[in-house]
């Protein structure tokens, strides 16, 4: 089969297309092969080929968290699904398990849901990382009750663009900072309350202004750095802040502290990383709810730009260049 790999860490042109052993029939009582129609792209997949993955004495290796696809093969003891069902997933590609840039792959059925039957397998294959995170993080980490303010950090982005959506599902009132105007619209279409432009008005005056002077009751960091420390003054007093990035080591606590701020740590891939089967078939769980939900009509995936498997350098690229609005997908096949 093609497969895209990654054979060192470095620059973009690290990845390369070669053909590669297929997997073939599941070994595993439990397993599916799945031929892959659309992979995501997300900026862990540019870090880690940046950095080196997790498991740096396994290359090559093949990146690539999301997948979605056709069920080609099922193992022995198989309950869920069968040849030819269609289904979507996050699972692979920090460098041991193999990942999505491929053409065929094994995922144990624990792992994988149903795709949504009304969206196309790219639409698919863009949603699971994004939305396991921005899930776990507004509903698990923040505890988002109906009634609530929010305040999402890069509203247009892939994790953004389905937080937003997610917290209005619950019932709460969104303000996002973006970067543009046009991206003020495409989040308003979302259903987003309050646009913040934050590269001409300071975002937490801003919010302090939306909220009567209170803050919000959770604000979510998809951004890092500064971002993280300076949102706490828009954060009302016992409030909670979630981000999904490593607070950096200048991180000025003072003002979160004197608010009794709530800090929540949220990385979705901890599942994968630690082994633990139970997490990895609850993100499963969360996937086939949101299918529900996309199916209904109260979820989109936007997907800004698809690549064939062959221009994943050029996906890597525009990953990094931060200006996407929305997932970047690679298509594999047709769909």
């Amino acid at each position: 089969m093609k497969a895209v790999l990654m054979t060192a860490a470095g620059s973009p042109e690290v990845l390369q297309v070669q053909e590669v052993p297929n997997p073939g029939v599941p070994v595993g009582n439990t397993e599916l092969l799945i031929r892959l129609v659309a992979a995501g792209v997300n900026p862990i997949d540019t870090k880690l080929r940046s950095r080196g993955t997790f498991y740096p004495d396994r290359l090559p290796t093949v990146l690539g968290c999301d997948g979605a696809g056709i069920v080609e093969a099922v193992g022995a003891s198989v309950q869920r699904f069968r040849s030819g069902d269609e289904v979507y997933f996050c699972y692979g590609g920090l460098g041991a398990d193999q990942g999505n840039y491929a053409e065929f792959t094994v995922v144990d059925e624990r792992f994988v849901a149903r795709k949504p039957a009304s969206i196309s397998f790219a639409e698919a294959a863009a949603a699971p990382l994004v939305l396991i995170t921005a899930w776990e993080a507004l509903y698990e980490r923040g505890r988002l009750a109906p009634g609530e303010r929010v305040l999402i950090h890069a509203g247009a982005g892939g994790v953004g663009h389905v937080a937003i959506q997610l917290a209005k599902i619950k019932g709460a009132t969104v303000s996002t900072t973006v970067g543009s105007q046009e991206k003020a619209n495409f989040v308003k279409q979302l259903g987003a309350d309050h646009a913040i432009l934050y590269k001409q008005t300071d975002f937490v005056q801003a919010v302090l202004d939306w909220t009567n002077g209170e803050g919000v009751e959770l604000a979510f960091d998809t951004v890092g750095g500064e971002t993280f420390h300076k949102t706490f003054p828009a954060v009302r007093v016992y409030g909670d802040i979630v981000t999904i990035l490593e607070p950096d080591a200048n991180t000025i606590w003072k003002t979160a502290r004197l608010r009794n701020l709530r800090i929540g740590l949220e990385i979705m891939l901890a599942p994968a990383l630690l082994g633990l089967s139970e997490s990895l078939q609850h993100h499963a769980e969360i996937l086939e709810q949101s299918a529900t939900w996309i199916d209904e009509g109260k979820l989109k995936i936007h997907v800004s730009h698809k690549f064939p498997l062959e221009e994943a350098v050029k996906a890597h690229q525009l990953v990094e260049s931060g200006t996407v609005t929305g997932k970047i997908v690679l298509l594999i096949r047709d769909e």
